[in-house]
């Protein structure tokens, strides 16, 4: 197995130029569980832990090879809280946002946050930087639209940012967990309400149908919690596995939205 270790963006993306097959490896949390199951016999590997390139973090701007450990401070409180449930301190201090976007598991924990905020994916190669939305980004059970010969830079937020967000997911013990359900909800002053989903389907889900409805209720009350709620359940479209059944995952897609919902306007 060969291993390049490029100093920089551009000798990064040349190597991938040079090795359309390569395997690249950020903090290598779900790589080198791969190799050690002898699932993947990689040829040549890119690493990428020396690219000051893609270290950099703002309020509307994620370089890809951040880690969770310092998202869990970071200026978004949703993104806080959900880099704190991504397994142990080992973990967050090796894996890396850029990885859990190229992975694209459906239980991806930082997916729901992007969804919720319509995030930008930075793809650069040598022909150039190219942005898609997270929706055309994410394309299937770990699967997307990156080319090979591309390399994930960053995440790109909006201007406009929510002034409430909230994150929680599901899980069958209280730490270290894959989820069962994960959710994030933004909200407005002006009402404007965002909910994004997580292992519920193939890539994340927003579920517009509750926005539109919860957007129109300035002070919702009760029964419009619970509207939200059963839209919310409607609108995901989750398997059956191990963890639990479909029937169970979209009963607490809504239990979970609406808790979060809740905590938005309670803010």
């Amino acid at each position: 197995m060969e291993v390049v270790h490029p100093a920089d963006l551009d000798e990064a993306v040349g190597a991938l130029a040079a090795h359309p097959q390569a395997t690249l490896l950020a903090g290598g949390t779900d790589l080198m569980v791969e190799v050690n199951f002898d699932q993947i016999r990689p040829e040549t590997v890119v690493a990428l832990r020396r690219l000051d390139d893609i270290q950099d973090v703002s309020r509307h701007r994620i370089g890809a090879g951040v880690t969770f450990r310092r998202l869990e401070s970071g200026d978004h409180n949703a993104l806080a809280q959900l880099a704190r449930t991504i397994g142990s301190p080992q973990i967050r201090a090796a894996g890396t946002i850029g990885g859990n976007i190229g992975t694209a598991s459906p239980a991806g924990d930082s997916l729901p946050f992007l969804a919720g905020l319509d995030a930008e994916i930075e793809l650069h190669s040598t022909s150039g930087t190219r942005r898609l939305p997270w929706d055309e980004f994410f394309t299937g059970v770990k699967r997307t639209a990156r080319r090979p010969d591309e390399l994930i830079t960053a995440a790109v937020l909006p201007e406009d940012l929510p002034d409430f967000q909230e994150f929680a997911k599901i899980g069958q013990r209280s730490a270290m967990v894959i989820s069962i359900v994960a959710a994030c909800v933004f909200r407005w002053r002006d009402g404007r309400t965002r909910v994004a989903l997580g292992s519920v389907g193939p890539t994340p889900i927003r579920a517009r149908r509750a926005e539109e409805m919860i957007s129109q209720e300035a002070d919702p009350g009760p029964a419009a919690l619970g509207e939200f709620a059963r839209l919310v359940s409607e609108e995901v479209s989750p398997i059956t596995d191990h963890r639990g059944t479909s029937d169970y995952r979209r009963h607490a897609s809504g239990v979970l939205a609406r808790r979060l919902l809740e905590r938005c306007l309670s803010s």
